[in-house]
């Protein structure tokens, strides 16, 4: 009977100062939350800007969504400070040359899971998604494992120590169910919307789903398809870091805070990248 892998994970996680007054969630009104995310008037303001340096158009995928849609994927919950005490932060060497482009599909062909692209459906589960995918791909580029991990053993097994399921969670804590408890095959436990997103928006949104522990097929056994990671550690937020530690080994998981464009700031948010200074209540995760 084979016994349950292990691996020693990453977690990247841009490091920031956390301000209590940023933490509070802001009370949309009804007319907010159902007005459009993406306006013609802010495409076309943004190319009328010479010092844009880039084009803006509307993503189909997105383009009538309402804003209380779109808040159903953004899944990342501000990390309390006393959740990343004790967790190593990993700088690379700085004379390390790195290419001047890197794709790890073809860096890692063999990876399969590298270049897949999955759909968390109808719930904000962006957190967990990109944990599992992360240390699936790692299993393969190290121990030439080719599999796919179950979000959905994240997902409903870590319960309230990873925050609220599909309505978000704590990356750090994600990883932190890896050492503690493994995480199973997506073939023992697969994800539980098997609808997708049906364009425009993703409602309704889906309830957290049930932890089972038991796998949907019987000739595989819960315990026996766990993989386990023997630890974790962070990333600085620098390009170099980051760069050197996809290069060295493997993709990560990365969050960042998801602006709504108005017209008035318009010019500002094009000139001026975001502060990593302050987390914000609504994020998302690659």
């Amino acid at each position: 009977m084979a016994s349950p892998s292990f691996f020693f994970a990453t977690f990247l996680l841009l490091l920031s100062t956390v301000h209590p007054k940023v933490i509070a969630v802001e009370q949309l009104s009804d007319v907010k939350l159902n007005s459009r995310i993406l306006q013609d008037s802010i495409v076309k303001q943004v190319n009328q800007n010479p010092k844009a340096g880039w084009e803006a158009a509307l993503n189909p995928r997105f383009s009538n969504y309402t804003i209380g849609e779109f808040k159903h994927l953004l899944g990342v919950k501000p990390t309390p400070k006393k959740e990343l005490l004790g967790v190593p932060i990993l700088s690379h060497d700085k004379s390390l040359k790195l290419p001047t482009s890197f794709d790890a599909r073809t860096a890692w062909p063999q990876c399969t899971s590298i270049g897949r692209i999955l759909d968390q459906g109808h719930c904000g589960s962006c957190w967990a998604f990109g944990a599992v995918e992360s240390l699936s791909d790692r299993f393969c580029i190290h121990f030439d494992m080719n599999i796919s991990l179950s979000v959905n053993d994240l997902l409903a097994c870590c319960g309230f120590l990873c925050g609220d399921g599909c309505d978000g969670g704590y990356p750090i804590s994600a990883w932190r169910y890896f050492v503690r408890s493994g995480v199973v095959t997506e073939e023992c436990d697969p994800y539980f919307d098997d609808i997708g997103c049906s364009h425009p928006g993703c409602e309704p949104a889906f309830p957290t789903p049930k932890c089972v522990r038991k796998c949907v097929k019987g000739n595989l056994l819960w315990k026996q398809s766990k993989h386990y990671s023997v630890g974790a550690y962070r990333i600085k937020s620098n390009p170099a870091d980051i760069m050197a530690e996809v290069y060295k080994n493997g993709p990560v998981e990365v969050s960042f805070t998801v602006y709504e464009v108005k017209e008035e700031l318009c010019s500002f948010l094009i000139e001026f990248p975001a502060s990593l200074d302050e987390q914000f209540p609504s994020g998302s995760r690659l």
